[in-house]
């Protein structure tokens, strides 16, 4: 039996992963905000994380070395860069008010998602203990 590798766990560890990076981004753009010509970035992890969800369970078996392979290409979450406005004369389109309420938004997915692992090895340490 794997504990750790049931869809739970991989959905919650790409989803921390994604908010880890979406922090990252949103940490540049604060500390750039009066950097001329600096263009925001934005981590899109959502389509990574709906991917995880549907990944297929089924493991198939080859008879053969030729047969193909059945794999998931997963390719990760994806920083973009907005580059279509300008809030400041030089250029700059980091708009504080909105990364600072994607930080706060942000925290509030980190916490719950960590909330919710917490959660996972609580259940996990009571099964151990016997249910006690």
């Amino acid at each position: 039996m794997d504990l750790f590798g049931g869809s739970t766990f991989r959905v919650l560890e790409r989803g921390l992963d994604g908010a880890q990076l979406r922090q990252n981004a949103i940490s540049q753009n604060i500390a750039n905000v009066d950097t001329p010509y600096y263009k925001a970035k934005d981590v899109s992890f959502k389509e990574t994380l709906q991917q995880a969800m549907n990944e297929p369970k089924l493991k198939a078996y080859r008879t053969n070395e030729k047969h193909l392979e059945f794999s998931s290409t997963s390719t990760g979450p994806v920083i973009e860069t907005t580059r279509n406005t300008m809030y400041n004369h030089n250029q700059n389109n980091v708009d504080i008010d909105l990364e600072m309420a994607e930080l706060a938004k942000n925290q509030i997915y980190y916490n719950a998602l960590i909330d919710r692992m917490n959660g996972r090895f609580s259940s996990l340490q009571t099964v151990i203990r016997g249910g006690s």
